[in-house]
């Protein structure tokens, strides 16, 4: 069912697009459309990390605020959701982190190749059907797209409620040209600090359910 707009949502996505940087697959910057630059857009060289699906944004936020040595850029289908996201970032007068609306699938119409360090996989929907197994942000497509975006030595970084989902991930990585560098079913009795939770995640902290969480190395070809 096709979630309703959110009252005056127009207006405020147009007061929160200082931080948005268009829709892919076009990427609009500078009243311009194409291909983005990292540099031009933040006003530095400083790493570019990438978080697809960013929801509310509480990680993006967190993470932006946290490390402020490195540049972010949160990708959301939704405008319903990503409308909160970018109204925290206008508030907290974050300039180190952007937003893109639309489908991840367009990315590299937006962002140069091997222009991002890491990128951040946070309770993506798990498509549990077969005959949508593609959609998932971790089959051959999107891993594909992943190896053109990262650098040599690239990580993605996934977390997960879905047990399913994720050992596809790790049957995909093994695939597709990245080593695992790290895996646990237990993120929360892992020994893992710095973790941000998200609002999704807390709700399965709540009923006691099990996080699981990966990092992929891209393999240096």
């Amino acid at each position: 069912m096709r979630m309703r707009k959110k009252k005056h949502l127009d207006e405020r996505l147009a007061a929160s697009s200082g931080v948005c940087l268009g829709w892919l697959p076009d990427g609009i910057h500078e009243g311009g459309t194409g291909m983005l630059d990292p540099a031009e857009v933040f006003g530095n060289d400083k790493p570019l990390r990438l978080e697809i699906g960013c929801g509310k944004g509480k990680f993006a936020n967190t993470i932006a605020a946290r490390d402020t040595e490195a540049n972010f850029i949160a990708v959301e289908q939704s405008p319903n959701v990503v409308v909160m996201a970018m109204e925290q970032t206008v508030a907290a007068g974050l300039t180190n982190l952007r937003y893109l609306m639309g489908n991840a699938e367009y990315l590299l119409k937006v962002l140069p190749p091997r222009s991002v360090e890491r990128i951040y996989l946070n309770f993506s929907c798990p498509y549990p059907k077969s005959r949508y197994a593609k959609h998932r942000l971790t089959s051959p497509l999107f891993l594909g797209i992943y190896k053109e975006l990262l650098t040599p030595g690239g990580v993605i970084i996934q977390k997960t409620d879905n047990e399913g989902f994720f050992d596809y991930s790790l049957e995909q990585y093994a695939e597709n040209g990245c080593t695992v560098r790290f895996v646990t079913r237990d993120l929360h009795n892992s020994g893992i600090t710095g973790n941000i939770i998200t609002e999704y995640e807390q709700r399965f902290l709540d009923l006691g359910q099990p996080i699981f969480y990966a990092e992929a190395v891209l393999t240096e070809e």
